[in-house]
């Protein structure tokens, strides 16, 4: 997504995303373990974030769920909930709202395609 673009939308998508505009709405991951996205430094997001990897460069206003890592950097804002298994916040990084940490138990089974088990 562009610099000075600003979309209305609920983007479902799949492995990755960068955003470098405006969102108003809902961004979820449909990839599963090796989903990310990448909220740049002239990035807004307004609505709800959902991957298994996240890195954070400017603000996100709504909620952040995470299979596995958020990632957020020295002018990083997040106002609401994050929900993740593992954090790294750089010094600079703010987040105003819960800190739930998402428990090994809690996390879906990986299926691997090569799998022999039916």
């Amino acid at each position: 997504m562009a610099v000075r673009s600003c979309l209305p939308w609920h983007a479902r998508w799949a492995d990755g995303l960068r955003v470098d505009g405006e969102v108003h709405g809902d961004s979820t991951a449909e990839g599963g373990a090796s989903s990310l996205v990448v909220i740049s430094k002239n990035a807004r997001v307004y609505g709800k974030v959902k991957a298994a990897h996240v890195i954070i460069g400017s603000k996100v206003f709504g909620p952040v769920y995470l299979g596995e890592l958020l990632e957020l950097q020295p002018k990083a804002r997040v106002t609401g909930s994050v929900r993740c298994e593992f954090l790294e916040m750089h010094p600079g990084a703010l987040a105003h709202g819960w800190l739930e940490p998402l428990k090994s138990s809690d996390k879906p089974t990986l299926k691997l395609a090569a799998s022999n088990e039916a």
